[in-house]
């Protein structure tokens, strides 16, 4: 059976959201992972709605059978095509029945699998009346069987993944023990080439194709656009058997080679941490299953028509006959009842309940259960793969994050390549901080652009060079366009969540990374694109001004280019603190006396001009002034809240506008206005004009 593993743990999904490939990299002859979120928070968006939702069956996995053509040495579930429990398998009937009551019920997606699917006589039936009942679908399948009919029928938008288990013929059927499977698969490619159907080729790596793999990932290169690692690690049988579990375990690949194959991504995970029912997760429940039974909003079916809420659970006694009940039933009674089945015993609590690496592990009972026959055991296995994981994220944390403070926001930084001290410029070492914050946001880079050809990129919202900016469901892409007229190559790709708050960022070229120096965290021409935006969203804007903290006054100068802004902080060094010669941020404080009106702040940015000098500190705001060279010095107060309005809005930073971006920082503005003293100040070069400043 071709693996299924990677849709259990939530980590190297491609499921139409989040995007994740391989390739070799030219330089260094390695191998590296890349994903390509078009909509990144779609699924976080989606697992957060999902988990809002009233408990429904939305995801429906289907084994139709476990018999299958090959005979894989690593396969944990398959029959011979003879065995008898094949006439005890569901009818085409059954399927449609079954799939009609769980419609009706809410499911909405279908997960098809094995066995070998299409090992069945009616496949193109049930594969029709699946799919023709459902948003989406994925299927699994050795790819062997597939002729010209059932290719025309995987035309069908869908996730289609065809397991390659070798780059060589004697490879391949030496993992397959069926002579003949690889030269049948490699004809299943060329019929869905030919036929127009997408599809993912999936690698399945362990011992004895492990010397091949860069040949295998040359091979799925050139088979197709897309290819992804499937389990990279294998766990053992659904019978028990003692020699399968012993083929099996030859298999298993040390387990830094484990992580290696499926790194952990940090940011995703931690993005995901309590938005996703996470399987295998601790619990500090008297019983294993309670929490991950409450988060499900999934279910499976194996052939007989016994159905579960995991398609790992092979324990008879969890699993209900749908041929002598509804499927109603089965979700809303005897799944639930299942919470209490499984204690929590001494073993666990002294084991993986009280293990320091926990969450580097990925450990779930039902792999414990596979391995021991015991839920409640830990798999030796799997804690050799944890320490390898967490070595993994402490290399990960020291060379490949940093976090930048700005405006009592968070920035967390990480990349791909290592983050060294003279990645970036050192003025940002006076906003770099030693973790996250209370509100933390987060980008991550990463060194080559994915294949947008047949990509959904949604409704284009802007085009004008560098950027033609699209909406997805919510969430942003941008891609960085050229300015000459039919030069359709991109230099940058960026897919942020709705609210910016979690982005991924794809440069063509990783030079100037590698070179240093770098004036912007984003490697955008400035940071301020992404960072205006995040500010609306807490009260704040980016002005073209000049800030300066005056006898702990925060004083800011505002214009435009040549209005005086560096001149101005050129004449109060050694008299005021300079936070920034050019582009400043203002904050609106909450007041915690409802009684007092709410004051401003502004903040240092690393925005500078001609004069060098930033801070990461802030002051509270005092004084607006709108500067104005004269042969004299003289300050004039604002009072027509208009005139101050306008001239705000003049000097406004704007990112991306958006009619939301607009209604909060108009807002803001008005009640600047409003709020804080404003005036033009005239001022020549001599430098008296702190004179006036310190009268006020």
């Amino acid at each position: 059976m071709p693996c299924r593993k990677t849709e259990k743990r939530g980590q190297k999904r491609k499921n139409g959201v989040r995007f994740i490939f391989y390739r070799i990299d030219s330089a260094h002859r390695t191998l590296k992972k890349e994903f390509f979120t078009i909509n990144m928070a779609q699924e976080y968006l989606g697992k957060s709605k999902i988990n809002n939702l009233p408990r429904l069956p939305l995801e429906g996995s289907i084994d139709l059978t476990y018999c299958c053509n090959n005979n894989c040495q690593h396969c944990w579930l398959r029959i011979p095509p003879d065995s008898s429990e094949k006439k005890t398998e569901l009818t085409f009937t059954r399927i449609r029945k079954i799939v009609d009551e769980a419609r009706q019920m809410g499911c909405r997606r279908w997960s098809i699998s094995g066995g070998e699917p299409m090992f069945r006589p009616d496949f193109a039936e049930i594969f029709e009346y699946l799919t023709g009942n459902s948003a989406s679908y994925s299927i699994n399948t050795n790819g062997t069987l597939i002729t010209p009919k059932i290719a025309k029928l995987l035309k069908r938008k869908g996730n289609k993944m065809i397991a390659l288990y070798g780059a060589t013929k004697d490879v391949h059927d030496h993992i397959t023990r069926n002579p003949g499977s690889f030269e049948a698969a490699m004809r299943g490619f060329r019929y869905l080439k030919e036929a127009g159907a997408g599809f993912t080729v999936q690698l399945i790596p362990m011992k004895d194709n492990y010397h091949e793999f860069k040949d295998m990932i040359r091979l799925a290169e050139s088979l197709g656009k897309h290819y992804r690692v499937g389990a990279a690690w294998f766990y053992l049988s659904a019978c028990g058997d003692k020699e399968r579990n012993a083929a099996i375990k030859r298999q298993r690949l040390p387990p830094k080679e484990v992580v290696e194959l499926d790194k952990p991504d940090l940011s995703y995970e931690e993005s995901m941490k309590e938005q996703y029912n996470q399987c295998g997760k601790e619990t500090n429940d008297k019983y294993l299953f309670s929490s991950c039974i409450a988060g499900r909003r999934d279910f499976h079916i194996d052939p007989y028509g016994k159905m579960t809420f995991c398609c790992f659970i092979k324990d008879s006694s969890f699993r209900y006959d749908l041929r002598n009940g509804s499927f109603q039933d089965c979700w809303e009674n005897f799944i639930p009842s299942l919470t209490t089945k499984v204690k929590v015993t001494e073993e666990y609590k002294k084991n993986c309940g009280s293990c320091k690496l926990r969450k580097d592990c990925r450990i779930c009972p039902v792999y414990a259960y596979l391995e021991h026959r015991d839920f409640n055991q830990k798999v030796e296995y799997l804690c050799a793969v944890a320490k390898e994981n967490h070595k993994f994220k402490e290399n990960w944390q020291k060379n490949h994050r940093r976090y930048f403070k700005i405006a009592d926001i968070t920035v967390q930084v990480e990349s791909d390549l290592p983050i060294k001290d003279n990645t970036f410029h050192p003025k940002f070492k006076l906003f770099e901080v030693d973790g996250p914050g209370e509100d933390t946001i987060s980008i991550r880079h990463h060194f080559s652009l994915p294949d947008l050809s047949g990509k959904d990129l949604g409704r284009e919202h802007y085009r004008k060079p560098p950027w033609a900016i699209y909406k997805n469901n919510g969430s942003w892409v941008y891609l960085g366009i050229s300015p000459t007229l039919g030069d359709k190559s991109l230099h940058r790709i960026a897919a942020f969540n709705p609210d910016y708050t979690r982005g991924r960022i794809y440069n063509d070229k990783e030079e100037a990374f590698i070179k240093g120096g770098l004036h912007s965290l984003t490697l955008f021409p400035s940071d301020q694109i992404l960072l205006a935006r995040v500010l609306a969203d807490r009260q704040g804007c980016y002005l073209h001004s000049c800030g300066v903290n005056f006898q702990g006054k925060g004083l800011l100068f505002v214009g435009h280019s040549e209005a005086g802004k560096s001149t101005m902080a050129t004449m109060l060094k050694g008299q005021a603190e300079i936070l920034c010669d050019d582009r400043m941020i203002v904050r609106r404080q909450k007041s915690e006396d409802r009684s007092q009106k709410t004051g401003f702040k502004i903040y240092g940015t690393w925005s500078h001009g001609d004069v060098p000098d930033v801070s990461a500190n802030s002051a509270p705001l005092r004084a607006i002034m709108f500067l104005e060279k004269a042969d004299e010095d003289r300050i004039i107060p604002l009072e027509d809240k208009k005139e101050i309005t306008k001239r705000l809005l003049s000097c406004l930073i704007k990112p991306f506008v958006t009619a939301d971006w607009w209604d909060k920082t108009l807002v803001l503005i008005d009640k600047m206005a409003e709020r804080v003293p404003c005036y033009v100040l005239r001022f020549d070069k001599t430098g008296a004009v702190a004179d006036i400043l310190r009268k006020l």
